[in-house]
């Protein structure tokens, strides 16, 4: 199945990005970014931003936006089959304009990947294909928000995302 990324959450002068891989199959569905209730991430920024899941989607992004946190995926498309970022397969990545979006958001002072697979594919596909500037920005592996990776357990994905993402809020 072809999966394809959505446009950024934003504001011109965004501070921080967080980038995850691709939209999974309900994100996709409901159009919404961490669409699945059993994903952490809007718990996290719940605690971190007062975006709570419980909050209409539009009035968590505002929230997201008013504390300078921009949103994305390291993919602009991929094929995969399934939710499952090791499903995605890596020789039909395309990737989004990281280039275009720094320049559109020069605010930006670091960068948190949300998971392994964030990561892997942003510093091996998109590091080469941005300015030396802009692959200088400050980056960090965070937990995964998946509920694929149940191995954390909510209080520990939580606390690293706040002691890595609070000199920026």
């Amino acid at each position: 199945m072809r999966s394809k990324s959505f446009a950024p959450i934003a504001r011109g002068d965004a501070r921080v990005l967080i980038l995850g891989s691709l939209p999974g199959a309900m994100s996709l569905a409901r159009r919404e970014y961490y669409a699945q209730p059993r994903n952490a991430f809007w718990r996290i920024m719940a605690e971190l931003a007062d975006a709570d899941r419980a909050l209409p989607y539009a009035e968590r992004l505002e929230r997201l936006r008013e504390k300078r946190i921009a949103v994305w995926d390291v993919c602009a498309a991929a094929e995969r089959a399934g939710s499952l970022d090791s499903s995605i397969l890596r020789n039909t990545v395309i990737l989004n304009r990281f280039e275009a979006f720094f320049l559109r958001h020069a605010e930006i002072r670091a960068i948190f990947l949300n998971g392994g697979t964030a990561t892997e594919l942003f510093e091996r596909l998109v590091i080469p294909t941005i300015s030396p500037a802009h692959a200088a920005l400050p980056r960090m592996r965070l937990p995964s928000t998946s509920p694929a990776h149940a191995g954390m357990p909510f209080e520990r994905k939580l606390a690293a995302w706040r002691e890595a993402l609070a000199p920026y809020l």
